[in-house]
């Protein structure tokens, strides 16, 4: 059973404040969204693929405030504690399926973050595969996630995402998301590998079409 929904009712018209600073715990989205505009300073059209209610929706928005950013989600919820400017961003209850069908090869900079290891591992490679096809030649593809280990802080992270959301949570290990993304991309595609504050289970990838 989830308890998402009791806690944002707890906090009331603080939940985004308070949302932030639980966030925070775990990863400093600043510093990863900072690293992304450092790695493709000029993107122009920007999917976000798992936006959730949009923590990193707002970050993107600041750092490329020419770019249209596509976000979207499975959930009802989606980009619904988003505080940024909303001419050039849009929020989509859809798949990553439905826009790669949609516009295929279109997006410069494609950004999964923290989402794989909600997703049944059966679905992985479709996940990442369109990904694939909906960044254009040359673009970026940002994959972020939580790198499973035997620590405090991992349980830690574990326990509340597990009891928040409800989901059957999965971490993968470095190995085995590299293995992943080098089955979809090519085993070259990988630029760098970046490891995230505070914690050094936030680990980034940037893979390049």
């Amino acid at each position: 059973m989830s308890l998402g929904p009791l806690a944002r009712r707890l906090c009331g018209p603080y939940e985004h404040r308070i949302s932030e600073a639980y966030r925070a715990i775990y990863v400093d989205l600043d510093k990863f969204v900072a690293r992304i505009r450092a790695a493709q300073p000029g993107a122009r059209r920007i999917l976000e693929i798992g936006c959730g209610e949009g923590a990193v929706t707002e970050r993107l928005a600041s750092a490329f405030p020419q770019a249209e950013i596509t976000a979207i989600d499975i959930t009802p919820r989606v980009g619904r504690l988003y505080r940024g400017p909303t001419a050039n961003v849009s929020f989509r209850r859809a798949t990553v399926q439905d826009l790669a069908r949609e516009h295929p090869g279109f997006f410069d900079l494609v950004v999964l973050a923290d989402v794989l290891h909600h997703a049944p591992a059966s679905l992985h490679g479709e996940l990442l595969s369109s990904a694939r096809a909906a960044l254009a030649d040359g673009g970026l593809f940002v994959f972020k996630d939580w790198e499973r280990d035997v620590s405090p802080i991992h349980a830690m992270c574990y326990a509340s995402d597990r009891w928040l959301t409800g989901d059957r949570i999965r971490y993968l290990s470095a190995t085995e998301m590299r293995d992943k993304l080098d089955s979809v991309f090519g085993a070259k595609a990988i630029e760098t590998v970046a490891h995230l504050a505070p914690w050094k289970n936030n680990i980034a990838f940037m893979v390049r079409r």
